[in-house]
């Protein structure tokens, strides 16, 4: 199963440079990873990236994180993925851009509809 973290452009950028991650400034604050699935991706978007560009949807094999993964009750009861560790660049299935037009981001093909 994939899993998705939100990142902006200089925080893709230094993953790709440094090889691995301690995530954005919310995931070292709560002391791990923050990821959606499929279905929680968008709203993930609207509530924590609303009128932001310059953002990259990252997918992630879930099994290739191991015991380091973790799946905890968040927003609206809801099980969230949430990573015990350094996300690595290794552990990347694929990213690309998730841009921003008309005030809504988007997201590629398929993934949206998985949300729906």
């Amino acid at each position: 199963m994939l899993i998705y973290k939100i990142l902006r452009g200089p925080e893709w950028a230094a993953l790709r440079k440094d090889g691995d991650t301690d995530g954005a400034p919310i995931d070292l604050a709560d002391g791990y990873v923050h990821f959606s699935t499929a279905a929680q991706a968008a709203e993930t978007a609207v509530k924590h990236f609303a009128d932001q560009d310059d953002l990259f949807l990252v997918a992630v094999d879930a099994e290739r994180l191991g015991d380091a993964l973790k799946w905890e009750v968040s927003r609206g009861g809801a099980e969230f993925p949430h990573l015990y560790a350094k996300l690595k660049l290794e552990d990347v299935a694929w990213a690309q851009p998730l841009p921003l037009q008309d005030g809504k981001h988007q997201f590629p093909p398929g993934l949206e509809e998985a949300s729906a």
